[in-house]
């Protein structure tokens, strides 16, 4: 089941569970659409792989299975990033 992270690992944006904003790799890294598309060129700075939207939890599940809490918040170093990918 996704944890539903509650933020950007890069920027720390805040994405709620029903953000239209939230993207997340096969290892359920996540960004908000501003740093996957423009500062990561839909290359996820941790796997390699892209990005996909994340679902939205429904609402009547919330309660029975509520979503993470947990912040991570690891900004990358872009440039290495760039060019480790050949971006």
């Amino acid at each position: 089941m996704l944890e539903i992270r509650p933020t950007c690992e890069h920027c720390n944006k805040v994405l709620p569970n029903d953000s239209q904003e939230a993207v997340i790799c096969t290892f359920e890294c996540t960004y908000c659409k501003t740093c996957a598309e423009s500062v990561f060129k839909n290359v996820c700075p941790n796997c390699g792989g892209n990005f996909s939207p994340r679902p939205i939890r429904p609402n009547h599940l919330l309660e029975k299975y509520p979503v993470s809490t947990k912040v991570i918040y690891n900004p990358k170093d872009i440039k290495s990033h760039l060019k480790k990918y050949n971006l």
